[in-house]
């Protein structure tokens, strides 16, 4: 299909969703790319809402991965310059390794709709995991909504914003990061999203690291094992 797209004419973008599992094949999947001839490719770390979430320990990567993953993600871009293939490579960091949150969505309400098949409307793909009761396009106009629902005026402007986000000097750049990824991890929407390093639960995030640290010691020691006693079936 890949082959197929180039051989029309069409620019081509890959997207490839990195967890614990693949992201150290992230060398041959970059080559892969290359061979396919993609203009761009995003390497998006798997973020962790809905299943992924509930799914955490097999797929957030360590740090020891995550940092080799990004060092040979600069070698290909210094490979490909060389070679003048002008193949853009974008590593996404996982959330949980960021110092400070994203701005989801652009900010909650801000730039982004979307229409679920049931008529529901959503500030975010992820919204309906939070306790709220979301607006339809069977009763209201998409402009109603947009402007005068309480779903997507909840979380505008800085109004509902708790400390330390209300006297943060970038609550203008993340506005308070995340609803959702709050939510999940504190039970709260409205606190502070875990993942920057002034939220008062940032130990949720670091124990994550941990626990991810932990477990890629524990796939090693497998790995060590299994190869071991590969060996001595094969000799066997």
């Amino acid at each position: 299909m890949a082959r197929a797209v180039k051989a029309a004419g069409y620019p081509m973008v890959l997207n490839v969703v990195l967890h614990r599992h693949n992201i150290d094949q992230i060398d041959d999947i970059i080559a892969l790319c290359a061979e396919l001839g993609a203009d761009a490719v995003e390497l998006a770390n798997c973020q962790l809402y809905g299943w992924a979430q509930l799914n955490r320990a097999g797929l957030l990567p360590s740090r020891e991965q995550l940092d080799a993953a990004e060092a040979t993600t600069a070698r290909w871009r210094k490979r490909l310059a060389a070679r003048g293939q002008d193949m853009r490579l974008l590593f996404v960091v996982p959330d949980y390794y960021a110092e400070r949150p994203k701005a989801c969505m652009g900010g909650w309400g801000s730039i982004f709709m979307t229409v679920a098949p049931d008529g529901a409307v959503l500030p975010c793909h992820s919204a309906r995991i939070l306790p709220m009761t979301f607006p339809t396009v069977r009763k209201q106009s998409l402009k109603t909504i947009w402007y005068q629902s309480a779903a997507f005026n909840r979380y505008r402007g800085e109004d509902w914003m708790p400390s330390p986000c209300r006297d943060c000097d970038e609550r203008h750049k993340d506005f308070g990061g995340c609803r959702c990824q709050a939510y999940l991890l504190t039970g709260d929407a409205s606190a502070t999203d875990p993942v920057c390093d002034l939220s008062p639960d940032h130990h949720l995030i670091e124990a994550a690291r941990e626990e991810a640290a932990q477990d890629q010691r524990s796939v090693h020691e497998l790995t060590l094992r299994n190869v071991r006693e590969s060996r001595v079936f094969c000799r066997e």
